[in-house]
């Protein structure tokens, strides 16, 4: 009786707030307040999918459902993006019958890195998607050792681990595992010899902290690497992107299937090449997959395409005080062959501790934006003057860069006749604040 009235108050909050346009995790606040093992007496289907790291979660965990549905599966997922425990229970009871059985093929959870062991510990994934780990939100998250413990914790021995090969931090997830499927992308074009970041995560093996060695750089971190001392090194991979034309928009995996772009940035080929291994483990056909996953536009509002009078432009969101999330935003307005105007808002900071730490622009690589592709580099936001004295420290030349703190006033100063496409480049909390002034495509 306790199981079946926690399911009831569950579904019944759920449908009050989705008439007033809440209620993702506060229905299995409640549920789990009034039975605290609730999610350890539901019968789960047979597949359950976690996908879990610092970034790309949401946007891997929309793409993997849109292929397993498309494929005719039926997927249960946290499409709303409430991913720590009280938004995977709603999810979960919402979607169950008063008995306590969820009744779908899948499955999909996406889980916050840092609470992954409390949603895990009373349901078991039978395969664990760990897309990367880096520098997030310090404030929040401390350094991503911290956040390697925290996800180690909600690892069970009998889930299929399918791990990030090209990550050193998140490869320490396999030692001496044998369940575990790697992905990973081979040498491509756009890689480099040597480290050109600002920071260098991978200097030192995660496993014996001795000096670590790569062969080459795919972006900051992340690439080919091995440690002389205790032979920690990037596995061989059982999916993998071949070749990668960027430019083009189109990938090879595993020297075969091909997918096009919608979205030329490696950080976007790596979340489709988690989704096409996922799938493709469920048994979807990889033809198939790869019809699913060419050309698909996310929902997720990550990269938004616009109208500025008669310009065209992109937003794209970067995960808040993520440098790297920024870099990969940065890159992708750079390499743009059509040229551009960039835009940078940052009028938000720390949108929960509110320490307003402006600490973290030091390790965005905004030297990227010195190329030619790029005409003119716009900061506004309250922070404006701490970009400016973050600008002012790279190689961007300074007759490129206009400061101007209101976001109405960078947009009207955008809206011009120039010739140029424009990129806009903010965080979740602040692309509204952009975005509400201009026309969505």
């Amino acid at each position: 009786m306790r199981k079946l009235f926690t399911i009831i108050v569950c579904k019944i909050l759920k449908f009050v707030g989705g008439l007033i346009g809440k209620g993702s995790s506060l229905p299995g606040q409640i549920a789990l307040k009034i039975y605290p093992n609730i999610l350890g007496s539901i019968e789960l289907p047979k597949y359950i999918i976690a996908v879990t790291g610092s970034n790309g979660k949401t946007s891997t965990v929309e793409m993997i459902a849109h292929t397993l549905c498309a494929s005719g599966k039926n997927v249960v997922w946290n499409k709303e993006g409430s991913n720590q425990i009280e938004g995977v229970t709603t999810l979960i009871l919402s979607n169950s019958t008063l008995s306590g059985k969820v009744k779908c093929d899948i499955l999909l959870i996406e889980s916050d890195e840092r609470f992954a062991k409390y949603t895990f510990k009373y349901i078991t994934p039978t395969h664990y998607v760990i897309t990367n780990l880096y520098r997030d939100q310090l404030t929040r998250n401390g350094h991503p050792q911290w956040v390697y413990n925290a996800i180690k914790d909600s690892i069970h021995p009998e889930t299929h681990l399918i791990l990030n090969a090209d990550d050193p931090l998140v490869s320490c997830f396999g030692y001496k595992k044998d369940n575990i499927t790697w992905f990973g992308v081979d040498n491509i074009p756009t890689d480099t010899k040597e480290f050109d970041g600002v920071y260098n995560d991978g200097a030192y093996c995660p496993n014996c902290k001795s000096p670590m060695t790569y062969s080459n750089y795919h972006y900051d971190h992340i690439g080919m690497y091995e440690c002389a001392n205790c032979g920690h090194k990037r596995n061989d991979t059982e999916y993998t992107v071949t070749d990668a034309d960027l430019e083009k928009g189109e990938i090879t995996i595993n020297d075969k299937y091909k997918i096009t772009l919608s979205l030329k940035s490696l950080y976007n080929v790596y979340n489709i090449l988690a989704a096409f291994t996922v799938a493709s483990i469920v048994g979807v056909d990889k033809d198939e997959i790869c019809k699913h996953l060419s050309n698909y536009v996310l929902k997720n509002f990550r990269v938004v395409t616009f109208t500025l009078g008669n310009r065209k432009g992109t937003l794209v969101t970067s995960k808040h005080e993520n440098s790297i999330s920024y870099n990969q935003s940065l890159k992708l307005a750079a390499a743009d062959n059509e040229k551009s105007d960039v835009l940078i808002i940052v009028d938000a900071v720390s949108r929960k501790y509110f320490t307003s730490d402006v600490s973290w622009l030091w390790d965005i690589n905004f030297d990227i934006l010195k190329s030619e592709n790029v005409k003119n580099v716009i900061l506004a936001g309250t922070y404006c003057n701490d970009l400016a004295t973050r600008f002012s420290f790279s190689q961007v030349q300074k007759d490129k860069i206009k400061v101007i703190e209101s976001i109405e006033d960078a947009v009207n100063y955008l809206d011009n006749d120039s010739k140029e496409k424009i990129y806009v480049i903010t965080c979740f909390s602040d692309k509204g604040k952009f975005l509400d002034k201009v026309k969505v495509d």
